[in-house]
């Protein structure tokens, strides 16, 4: 079935059509300037997109039009009922306790979809551009792309222009459950760029970007932001969100200068406090390394969620209970080798991609990221992919061989009571 997006002033969507007869629907959105020649890790893993520009798909339910319920912006809500509304949403999307972070170039349409077949429930876009995305109709098709299986599904944006915001959070409201704006990354080009973590000095302007959302869009407004370094301002900088309009928070427990996870740990307790605090939902972020983390960090924190970055990369089965060689030892012989590794991993996310193309830059990382250890063991194999300029899934595909031929074992590891929760066919269910 094909559905036509809803005309929108001055919002003009490109069209895409479904590449293949598939049991999905694939709609495509995009970010950045066409680049004078692009890189070939830059061009997308398929030719289909030459067939998926000619009709854009959209993901409506069948009665309700927008997620939040509501057949008009939220004009005139009361604090009191905005509280309502954001736990109702919540609680429709089935409250939703394991998550994939937000990260660039990584959480794209591909590895959510096999975090989602490992046990994770919800997931974020990677961080998008909101004036390019407006600006530019490739970036908008090549860096984001979802399906119907992909919810319930936060698209995340980085601002610093409210107007420039709803732009482009009016071309996407239609196929997710959440606009999340990044308050939180920490990096050179955040600061350049003038936003994520670095709009923490100008309140009046964060408030002014939730406000702008929170008044003329249907679907809920999310943000993702780091602590303060004094407990007392985090919990008012929660707070103000929240009264701005805010309706799902996400706190990563570490300052906007605490960049290395490895060697700052994340604070659960200020997490908490933040939890304590507010009225709405919120999700902890930090310190995640393996599944007992999770149950740990919703213990400690009292929050709704926890979301896993970092770790998800190496790992994307984290949430279905497996875990690293790393996070085995002195742990009292309580895990055995689970029954998939790294390289099935792999295998399973360019399964995938073949599905829902996306920039061979995107795929290259992600082999690098999941088969690490692989690579530390024969850096020969690692060489060879780093010569290719132009990857090939059967380049890919081939590797993958070649490593188990080589006899090389690297297992991932379960708890024995872990273990019956993961069906054979890999669609995990967790009770956390």
């Amino acid at each position: 079935m094909r559905f036509k997006i809803p005309s929108l002033p001055l919002l003009s969507s490109t069209t895409l059509k479904s590449p293949m007869a598939a049991s999905s629907l694939t709609q495509t959105l995009t970010l950045q300037s066409d680049p004078p020649q692009a890189d070939l890790d830059d061009i997308l893993c398929s030719n289909q997109q030459q067939e998926q520009q000619q009709q854009q798909q959209q993901i409506l339910s069948s009665s309700d039009t927008s997620p939040f319920g509501l057949g008009s912006p939220r004009q005139c809500l009361t604090e009191e009922s905005h509280i309502d509304r954001a736990w109702a949403h919540w609680l429709k999307l089935g409250r939703p306790k394991l998550i994939v972070a937000p990260m660039v170039d990584n959480s794209e349409l591909p590895f959510r979809m096999l975090c989602r077949k490992y046990g994770a429930e919800a997931a974020y876009t990677p961080m998008l551009h909101s004036r390019i995305f407006s600006e530019n109709e490739k970036y908008r098709r090549e860096e984001f792309t979802t399906c119907n299986e992909d919810r319930p599904l936060f698209v995340q944006f980085c601002a610093n222009d409210p107007d420039t915001l709803l732009e482009a959070a009016k071309r996407v409201e239609p196929f997710c459950d959440y606009v999340d704006i990044n308050f939180g990354c920490p990096q050179r080009i955040a600061r350049r760029g003038y936003y994520g973590a670095f709009l923490m000095d100008n309140l009046p302007l964060v408030k002014s970007l939730v406000q702008k959302l929170a008044l003329n869009l249907q679907v809920p407004v999310s943000c993702k932001i780091r602590v303060f370094p004094d407990l007392q301002d985090t919990i008012n900088y929660a707070k103000m969100l929240e009264e701005a309009g805010c309706s799902l928070l996400a706190v990563h427990g570490r300052t906007r200068d605490e960049k290395d996870g490895k060697k700052f740990r994340a604070d659960w307790n200020a997490i908490k406090a933040v939890k304590d605090a507010l009225r709405i939902p919120v999700l902890a972020n930090g310190n995640v390394r393996h599944i007992d983390d999770v149950q740990s960090c919703l213990e400690e924190t009292g929050a709704d969620g926890v979301l896993s970055a970092e770790t998800l990369l190496e790992n994307p089965a984290l949430f279905a209970g497996y875990r690293t060689g790393e996070w085995v030892v002195g742990s009292e012989g309580s895990d055995k080798e689970g029954k998939l590794d790294q390289t099935d991993l792999l295998v399973d996310y360019l399964k995938l991609c073949e599905r829902y193309p996306v920039p061979w830059r995107m795929i290259r990382s992600h082999v690098h990221k999941m088969l690490g250890d692989w690579f530390r063991v024969h850096p020969h194999v690692r060489e060879d992919l780093n010569a290719q300029s132009k990857l090939t899934f059967e380049f890919l595909y081939n590797m993958v061989d070649r490593l188990k031929e080589l006899g090389i074992k690297i297992p991932l590891y379960m708890k024995d009571s872990h273990e019956d929760r993961v069906p054979a066919n890999g669609l995990a269910t967790r009770n956390v």
